[in-house]
C-alpha cells in the first residue's frame, strides 16, 4: 500500500575511535520507521567518511524528500546539545581522533562558494524547554566543532539553501554510553560523562514532536 505520510529523516554516525557503538546511530535508528501523526521517520546511517558525507546526505535529501532532518553525532559532553550552527570548515589539527578513513583535514574550507556559517532551523529553544521539563540535561550549544559532525550539519544547510528547500534541520550531539565511558576509563583516559540510550531516545523523541507541532503552527 502506498504510504502517502510525509517523512522525517533521522541521522546517526557509523562507530568510530575504536568503539564498537555509536549512540548518535542507536538513538536514530531506534525511530526508523515510527509515525509522528502524518509524518513518518527515515533513519540513515552516516559514514565518517571524510569523502562520502556530502553525498549522503544529498543523495537522501533528494531521494526522501524529507520534511524535516535531524542528525545525531556523538560528543564527550555530558549534556545534549542543541547545535546552533554550522561552520563552513573542517579541521583536525590537533585532534587526535580522525576520520575512519584516515583523513585528518587541516583549515579546509566544506564548500567554497558558501557562506561561513549557517544557522539552525530547528526550533531548539522551544526543545529546550521542553527536554529541561522532562528533567533531560541538555544545552544550546555555539560550536558544532571541526569534525564529521560539523561537516554533516554544514553540508545540509547548505543543500538546502542551494536548492529553496523549505526543510526544518539541524544537528544535535548526545553523550556517550556509559559503556563507552567505561572503555575509555580502562585506556586512562580518566572520568568521561554519559547518558543512558534511553535518556538520549527520550530527547530525539520530544525534538522530533516539538518540531512537527512547530512545523505545523
Amino acid at each position: 500500500m502506498y504510504d502517502a505520510k510525509e517523512v522525517i529523516v533521522t541521522t546517526g554516525f557509523e562507530p568510530f575511535a575504536n568503539f564498537p557503538v555509536n549512540p548518535s546511530w542507536e538513538a536514530a535508528k531506534a525511530f526508523n520507521n515510527k509515525d509522528f501523526g502524518s509524518f513518518k521517520v527515515k533513519a540513515f546511517q552516516i559514514p565518517l567518511v571524510y569523502k562520502e558525507v556530502r553525498p549522503a546526505i544529498i543523495r537522501i535529501i533528494e531521494v526522501q524528500m524529507p520534511k524535516i532532518i535531524i542528525s545525531l553525532g556523538q560528543s564527550y559532553r555530558p549534556v545534549i546539545s542543541l547545535e546552533k550552527v554550522a561552520i563552513n570548515l573542517a579541521d583536525l589539527t590537533e585532534s587526535s581522533i580522525l576520520y575512519n578513513c584516515g583523513t585528518q583535514p587541516k583549515d579546509e574550507v566544506l564548500e567554497p562558494n558558501a557562506p561561513a556559517a549557517y544557522f539552525t532551523t530547528l526550533p531548539i529553544e522551544k526543545i529546550l524547554r521542553e527536554l529541561r521539563k522532562h528533567y533531560i540535561p541538555s544545552e544550546i550549544s555555539f560550536t558544532a566543532g571541526t569534525f564529521g559532525c560539523n561537516q554533516l550539519f554544514f553540508h545540509t544547510m547548505h543543500e538546502i539553501h542551494s536548492e529553496g528547500l523549505n526543510i526544518p534541520a539541524g544537528f544535535i550531539h548526545v553523550p556517550c554510553l556509559p559503556s563507552q565511558a567505561v572503555q575509555l576509563q580502562n585506556k586512562g583516559k580518566g572520568k568521561i560523562p554519559s547518558m543512558e540510550l534511553e535518556t538520549m531516545t527520550e530527547a530525539l523523541e520530544i525534538a522530533i514532536q516539538t518540531t512537527v507541532e512547530t512545523t505545523k503552527q
